[in-house]
């Protein structure tokens, strides 16, 4: 590896250009939430955040001009925690329909359920 290190530069409409798909990809999570998928809103809205956090860290953290291992190694983390995030949802949501929910207050008394 090189001691001199090299900046890159991209041009302003490459930063307003990946500004405006977060924003159009942000309209899409809010709208797609008000669409009933059952568990798949949550695949739906952990794709897109994905998504956008591969564009913020490619270009406004600019790993697409440095050293491609870099990019790599976030990538890869990316998708392990999308994937554990997502599985560990899917467990949450679908505990109710195996076992009965049996919900009650932890303390009856409690000042909160004060009416």
């Amino acid at each position: 590896m090189s001691t001199q290190s090299h900046h890159h530069i991209a041009p302003l409409r490459t930063y307003l250009a990946v500004g405006a798909a977060l924003l159009i990809l942000t309209v899409i999570t809010v709208a797609v939430s008000f669409v009933h998928f059952g568990g798949f809103n949550l695949v739906i809205a952990m794709v897109i955040a994905s998504i956008k956090a591969v564009l913020v860290a490619l270009i406004f953290m600019h790993l697409l001009y440095d050293n491609k291992l870099f990019m790599a190694i976030f990538l890869i983390a990316l998708i392990f925690v999308s994937v554990f995030i997502i599985l560990t949802m899917f467990d949450t949501l679908q505990r109710g329909s195996i076992d009965e929910v049996k919900a009650k207050p932890i303390k009856e008394n409690a000042v909160l359920y004060d009416k």
